[in-house]
């Protein structure tokens, strides 16, 4: 049997605006390759202390660390653009980074339509 997890408002409140995140960290990433994500990740960092003690938390955390992840792998693959013969390695570099942010938003979303915390 399936029973329905009931929310206070504030914690509804809470789990609403991770929810808008992911969808603006999605949304830079598909319209800008995540280069605006910077807006959402200000919003993740002013808003995870009002939900510190719940499974939220876990989720603005996974959206902060993917960020800071996609863009050590956006350097990394610049660096090697900049040495020209290493091109091709860091088109690579950049598909894989863009994959990796793409998966870790989808199973963040789908983990929070089923109110899981996200492994820390």
């Amino acid at each position: 049997m399936n029973q329905e997890l009931v929310l206070d408002s504030q914690t509804q409140s809470g789990r609403d605006l991770v929810w808008w995140l992911y969808l603006a960290h999605a949304a830079c990433l598909v319209f800008s390759l995540g280069m605006l994500s910077c807006l959402p990740l200000i919003v993740n960092y002013l808003k995870r202390g009002d939900v510190r003690d719940t499974f939220l938390y876990t989720h603005h955390r996974w959206q902060i660390r993917s960020f800071w992840w996609y863009l050590f792998w956006l350097i990394a693959g610049g660096v090697l653009w900049a040495t020209v013969i290493g091109i091709p390695l860091a088109v690579l570099v950049f598909a894989l980074a863009w994959i990796w942010k793409a998966y870790r938003l989808i199973k963040g979303f789908l983990d929070l339509q089923d109110n899981k915390p996200m492994p820390v």
